[in-house]
């Protein structure tokens, strides 16, 4: 990624192999740019964006861009020999528990490893698998029957959404821009280990930039632990997220942080050290050196209005669709070469 101001406009010019994207707030800086690495290296300009690494882009007649990987998952699914199979309308059945036990042995584990590791390419563009497929992910070493049916839910669904893809608004770059960060973690979770799953959801203005969903590394006592140490992990990314807009040249306003762990967010306020606390120390400092120095602020919401929600926990069908489209994934018709 290389930037270029000049006079308050900027351009970006991201480089891979031997494809190149250029966008910036000027166009003529843009086709100046464009001629004078044309005159060096004789670029075959291709106009508009539409296709990178896999990732398409659609250009919307409200000026807004959708970034979907259709083509991609139709060839996954052809891959597993599932173009044909009935589609579904979430990725995983809210009552789901995933262990390493209570099922036979797959037959084939490295299609399972081939399967889910092209999954994880596909959340580039579609947030909303992002629990499923970390789920999934958990069991590459020993896969079972279980975790294949879970695999090939999740290829029924994008069967059903191939159209769909994350939505990127418009927005001006010379006045700051709010960040915005849900984080969200499901306590004790996990049935083998008890480790606690947390999520987090970034957005930059109206735009999804970031997003995860990940097993704790040690296991939490308590709902609080499990909530503060999604609330520190978010912190760390929203932190990384403002030190690469400055890089970039871009003005943003403080980030606030979403926690609806109330416990979470009081005890970042004022973090009293106390025996249910001792393990915390390092995260309970971070937060709260961070808070006194108004880097960010942390603000307690209702766990309705949890966007993250979908990133730690399957979910019911229509608590679902509501969040996925809180996370900028819609539709939009798209053809392919031959038909869909």
């Amino acid at each position: 990624m290389f930037t270029y101001a000049k006079q308050k406009q900027v351009v970006y010019l991201l480089v891979y192999v031997h494809g190149i994207i250029i966008t910036g707030s000027s166009s003529s800086l843009v086709s100046a740019l464009v001629t004078r690495l044309d005159s060096v290296f004789s670029l075959k300009q291709l106009g508009l964006l539409e296709y990178f690494l896999g990732i398409e882009g659609k250009h919307l007649p409200n000026n807004s861009l959708l970034l979907t990987q259709s083509k991609y998952i139709q060839d996954l699914l052809a891959k597993t020999h599932m173009l044909e199979c009935n589609s579904i309308n979430t990725h995983m059945v809210s009552s789901c528990k995933l262990s390493k036990i209570g099922s036979d042995t797959f037959s084939d584990p490295s299609l399972y490893r081939s399967v889910v590791g092209s999954l994880q390419y596909a959340t580039i563009t579609r947030p909303e698998i992002a629990y499923s497929v970390n789920k999934v992910c958990q069991f590459m070493s020993n896969p079972l029957e279980s975790h294949w049916v879970a695999v090939k839910r999740i290829l029924r669904y994008l069967k059903g959404t191939l159209t769909f893809g994350l939505q990127l608004h418009p927005a001006p770059i010379h006045k700051p821009l709010s960040l915005h960060v849900f984080c969200d973690a499901d306590w004790a979770a996990d049935p083998d280990d008890r480790r606690s799953t947390s999520g987090a959801a970034i957005f930059f203005g109206p735009n999804l930039i970031s997003w995860w969903s990940k097993k704790q590394p040690v296991v939490a006592r308590s709902s609080t632990k499990a909530g503060y140490r999604a609330l520190a992990q978010a912190t760390t990314d929203a932190l990384w997220v403002q030190t690469l807009l400055q890089e970039l040249n871009v003005p943003f306003s403080n980030p606030t942080v979403y926690c609806d762990n109330q416990s979470a967010v009081l005890l970042a306020h004022n973090p009293i050290l106390h025996t249910r606390t001792k393990h915390m120390k390092i995260d309970l400092f971070f937060i709260r050196e961070k808070i006194l120095a108004k880097q960010l602020s942390i603000v307690h919401i209702l766990g309705t209005d949890q966007w993250a929600d979908i990133l730690t926990k399957p979910v019911s069908t229509s608590k679902f669709l509501l969040m996925r489209s809180k996370l900028n994934v819609i539709s939009h018709p798209i053809e392919f070469e031959g038909g869909v």
